[in-house]
């Protein structure tokens, strides 16, 4: 058994719900109030993130997976519309949030490795995540989990009195257009 493995025994990873709103609240609100990792400056409450829920349901290219110990929340995951434009619906955002008791336990990459299956059969081209500079420990999961680089947002926002970078970073999850052409017209040629 794999260290990561014994770590996150004991750990389900279930589509997010009514039920956890309250503990999936708070658990941002942490990083709200003592992170820059999220640009959102006040405390959020319960209320306020029920659009935000709705707009993550059980299928389709928007989720929200939940990590969950007996009845805690221990961290989640999303994919979220990128851009609001129709062009720009086979691309998704990427998030990631784990309550700080929980980190190092391998728990990102469960969820992400939940969340990419569970896109597999969604029509999602490609997914990005915006990393808050510096933050070691989120570049080198999205790194190892196959994102790569696609340009920083130099100073672009401000939070606790600091102007804050933000790292891009994508990873494509199908072929584009063009290379599955390609593979056809070699296959109709040969």
């Amino acid at each position: 058994m794999h260290q990561d493995d014994r770590l996150t025994t004991g750990i389900r990873i279930l589509p997010g719900g009514e039920a956890d709103l309250v503990q999936l609240t708070d658990l941002y609100n942490h990083y709200v109030t003592g992170s820059p990792a999220t640009f959102d400056i006040e405390p959020v409450h319960p209320e306020d993130r029920r659009q935000w829920l709705a707009e993550h349901p059980g299928t389709g290219r928007h989720r929200l997976l939940v990590a969950r110990e007996a009845d805690t929340v221990l961290g989640y995951a999303t994919s979220s519309a990128l851009r609001p434009k129709q062009a720009y619906e086979t691309s998704v955002e990427t998030s990631i949030y784990l309550a700080p008791q929980h980190t190092g336990r391998g728990l990102g990459a469960l969820l992400y490795h939940a969340l990419f299956e569970a896109l597999a059969g969604e029509d999602v081209h490609r997914a990005y995540a915006a990393v808050t500079q510096p933050n070691e420990a989120s570049m080198r999961l999205h790194e190892r989990l196959g994102f790569r680089p696609a340009g920083i947002h130099r100073e672009v926002g401000r939070k606790f009195g600091t102007y804050w970078d933000v790292a891009w970073l994508e990873k494509p999850l199908r072929r584009s257009l063009q290379s599955v052409a390609e593979t056809t017209t070699a296959a109709s040629a040969a």
